[in-house]
């Protein structure tokens, strides 16, 4: 006799395997799974012959762990979502949780459109809607914090390592210019850069001092950056989002190549706006490549 078989439960209470399936509209299959995976246990398993058994209440939570698996949710969150019970603790972790779906899947969306443009030759289309012009930045002292990130922890870092040096920057006389992040090589989600936080400070010797009291604990450093000219291109908080950014990034590398110039150092971000009060087309950010001209001849 097999455990989906139907055979006498311990006490009236319980329920066989083969019942409770039918009666929750899953598979004895289903349930072994949500048990092996710590979701649904049964009320009780027969020590003599291994069979489990079920309890009528918990059907809801059976249907519920199963509608929650539908929604490709991991395991982790499910388990937090049936613990909570039923209440706005659980509805609140389940809106949580879809909030973090929507927005995945629109940069999703996003990027696959970027992506049918690259691959259908209309990339020199995207590109002219882009303004790309160029700056004369005299030499600055930075003051710096660099980190190995992924893309998916960028913006956070971003926004954390140019608060502490902006923090530090007033300390040291002032926020001198455009804070920046430089990019010393790809960041992805398979590559972790390593990427540059930059804010120019007033006071040199004021600025070394504070980086070798305070800054150890995040590679925080201070240098000279040498006058340079930058190619960028202006855009807004939207557009600061990947994919859009990456078009960015490649219409200056397309304007600078068919003007003879190459760069002459990291790609950066400048973050010139109040990104918590500026909207979503609102100028926040220029996107530029420090550049020389291609040697003649």
């Amino acid at each position: 006799m097999t455990e989906d078989a139907v055979v006498d439960a311990p006490d009236r209470d319980l329920l066989t395997i083969g019942a409770f399936a039918a009666r929750a509209r899953l598979s004895a299959k289903a349930l072994r799974l949500y048990d092996r995976l710590g979701l649904l246990s049964p009320a009780h398993v027969d020590e003599a012959t291994g069979y489990r058994y079920y309890r009528a209440g918990q059907v809801e939570r059976a249907r519920l762990v199963a509608m929650l698996r539908q929604l490709d949710m991991p395991l982790a969150r499910i388990a937090e979502v049936v613990a909570a019970g039923d209440g706005p603790a659980a509805a609140e972790l389940l809106g949580t949780y879809w909030a973090d779906v929507e927005a995945r899947v629109a940069g999703q969306r996003t990027l696959a459109e970027y992506l049918r443009g690259r691959l259908s030759g209309r990339s020199s289309e995207m590109y002219r809607k882009f303004v790309i012009e160029t700056v004369d930045v005299p030499q600055q002292v930075v003051i710096t914090e660099k980190r190995h990130t992924l893309a998916d922890e960028l913006p956070a870092w971003i926004g954390a390592a140019l608060g502490r040096l902006e923090g530090a920057a007033r300390e040291c006389g002032g926020v001198a210019g455009v804070p920046y992040v430089a990019y010393h090589a790809e960041v992805s989600m398979e590559s972790d850069g390593p990427a540059e936080a930059c804010v120019p400070v007033a006071d040199e010797e004021a600025a070394r001092a504070w980086a070798e009291q305070h800054g150890r604990a995040w590679e925080t450093a201070v240098r000279v950056e040498a006058a340079q000219r930058l190619a960028y291109t202006r855009i807004t908080k939207a557009q600061v989002a990947h994919p859009q950014i990456l078009a960015a990034f490649e219409a200056v590398e397309e304007w600078m190549a068919t003007g003879g110039l190459t760069p002459a150092g990291p790609c950066r971000e400048l973050y010139f706006a109040d990104w918590e009060a500026a909207g979503a087309d609102d100028p926040v950010c220029d996107v530029a490549f420090p550049v020389n001209r291609l040697p003649v001849g």
